[in-house]
């Protein structure tokens, strides 16, 4: 029986485009589905498919693609093609255009029964090629975000002011040259242009970037972009694909909606430094802005999983992120004390409000941090302090009877810790199986063999401040390395680049935005 072919079209979530895409027909039993009836992912009957068509310039058919069975009729895709960034070339190494159509032996034979239709290098594409992200955001939390979305291959336009830039420029010292090492450590693999966005032509330019981009991040109080037409909602009527994610100090609505977001402000309001500090003394600033890099933290998972949400749906989105919210949330068993027991948290310094031992001793020469999870640990601390009469006393059997005896036992515990220096108590835990670790200043951090073994410091050469170091991303991947990072950019470095390439202006027009100082272009020598 001769097999009937339909057409199945979708509004494809790609700002390239430009409204839906018609793809190719396809006969109905090239897609295999699952059990339920849903489309199958990652597989392909080469030999039922006649042509395939290139969609767009950035995003190709990728190492896997989904696809939809066509019902009768036309209709939209319910789960739309899953694309991937990649410069995808024939058999014969030409590369490919985008609006081709290409013939399965020009891509791939896929063979019998069905196969990945696979791109030649697709191991070494990162996940965000081709994502190009619209940076507005000054200072830490946006900074992070973004940073770490480009170490996963995001392109990240840096939008500054011409001039003075992101506030961070200016915080110092320590400079490396005149470059502030602040700056310098969140700033990595990100291009800039300098646009005075007070300018209406600025505003234009920005409209104009948001309309090519996938994501569009910005830090300012709810409100002010909107006074220059780049609210969420001016936005989305030009780029209704956009992931439009705001960074702010409370929310986008609520009484301290119009208060400036700052990490220590937002730590006092949430609780943080309630519980921060010794257990007798004054609450305490944590030694690095945790609330600001929870809030980046959780940017960048929100963005991330925007830009799935756009993928599967074809329409972008507002994230709403702020750093209270992130906080509170990041309280965790400490919030839920409350919420469920009534239970007001204080400081305990080091120590753990519901474990003993879990807290810093002081040695002969220093500090160590031994941490007893259950009681089989405390009787092995106990044997290794040679204190197996501790370890018997029935005050201290179970953790519950640990924390009720607290003082007594943390006495004990530290008058023996203070009998040797840490090198000796650390070779003592050694192999133990008991959580323990020196506290190390930042030259012993980076001089640490599981630090230097896990490779996280990144190398590289900047444009006037020469060889920089900054620490790397946390986490490693299997298919792809994080590596060769670009240096962090000098005041609308890429301001030219970005209006040819992005936005194909002509010179005369960049010459003109130049002289009015609508943009600015940093000239390195």
């Amino acid at each position: 029986m001769a097999e009937t072919k339909k057409t199945c079209a979708t509004a494809f979530p790609s700002s390239r485009l430009g409204g839906a895409t018609s793809l190719p027909a396809f006969s109905r039993s090239s897609f295999p589905r699952r059990t339920d009836g849903s489309p199958a992912t990652c597989v392909l009957h080469a030999k039922k498919i006649s042509t395939a068509t290139l969609l767009t310039g950035d995003y190709f058919i990728g190492e896997t693609t989904r696809a939809c069975a066509a019902e009768e009729g036309t209709r939209q895709l319910t789960a739309p093609l899953q694309l991937m960034a990649g410069k995808p070339r024939d058999s014969a190494g030409a590369l490919l255009q985008p609006g081709n159509n290409l013939t399965l032996p020009q891509v791939r034979e896929a063979g019998r029964g069905g196969a990945e239709l696979r791109l030649r290098g697709a191991s070494k594409v990162k996940p965000l090629d081709g994502v190009k992200i619209l940076d507005l955001t000054r200072v830490l939390a946006g900074p992070f975000a973004t940073m770490n979305l480009g170490d996963l291959g995001a392109e990240v336009i840096k939008v500054e002011r011409p001039g003075a830039g992101d506030d961070t420029r200016a915080w110092g010292p320590p400079f490396a040259g005149t470059e502030s090492v602040y700056f310098l450590s969140v700033n990595r693999n990100k291009k800039s242009i300098a646009i005075n966005m007070k300018d209406s032509k600025g505003a234009k330019l920005i409209r104009e970037l948001a309309a090519v981009s996938d994501v569009f991040v910005e830090n300012y109080v709810p409100g002010k972009l909107a006074e220059m037409g780049l609210g969420y909602q001016d936005i989305k009527k030009i780029a209704p694909h956009l992931v439009y994610c705001s960074i702010t100090g409370y929310g986008q609505t609520g009484p301290m909606v119009q208060r400036g977001g700052y990490d220590s402000i937002a730590a006092a309001v949430s609780g943080l430094m309630h519980i921060t500090g010794h257990e007798d003394g004054e609450p305490v600033r944590a030694g690095v802005a945790m609330t600001d890099l929870a809030t980046g933290l959780y940017t960048y998972g929100a963005i991330m999983a925007g830009l799935l949400q756009k993928y599967k749906t074809g329409k972008g989105l507002h994230i709403d992120c702020n750093l209270l919210s992130s906080q509170v949330a990041c309280l965790t068993h400490v919030a839920a004390n409350y919420l469920n027991c009534k239970m007001e948290a204080k400081r305990w310094g080091t120590a753990h409000g519901s474990i003993v031992p879990y807290q810093a001793f002081k040695t002969k020469d220093g500090y160590i941090v031994v941490g007893a999870g259950n009681d089989h640990q405390f009787v092995t601390v106990c044997k290794i302090l040679n204190l197996t009469e501790v370890s018997k006393d029935s005050r201290f059997k179970t953790n519950t009877l640990r924390v009720q005896n607290r003082k007594e036992l943390i006495d004990i515990l530290s008058t023996r810790f203070s009998e040797k220096a840490t090198i000796e108590w650390l070779q003592l835990f050694e192999g133990s199986g008991v959580p323990y670790g020196p506290i190390n200043n930042i030259q012993q951090v980076f001089s640490d063999p599981q630090v230097l073994h896990n490779g996280l410091v990144m190398e590289m050469n900047h444009p006037t401040a020469g060889r920089i170091a900054v620490p790397g991303p946390a986490v490693r991947y299997s298919e792809f390395a994080v590596s060769h990072p670009k240096p962090p950019p000098l005041v609308g470095q890429h301001t030219v680049e970005i209006l040819k390439g992005m936005l194909g202006y002509e010179d005369d027009a960049i010459e003109e935005l130049l002289r009015t100082g609508v943009v600015a272009q940093h000239e390195v020598r």
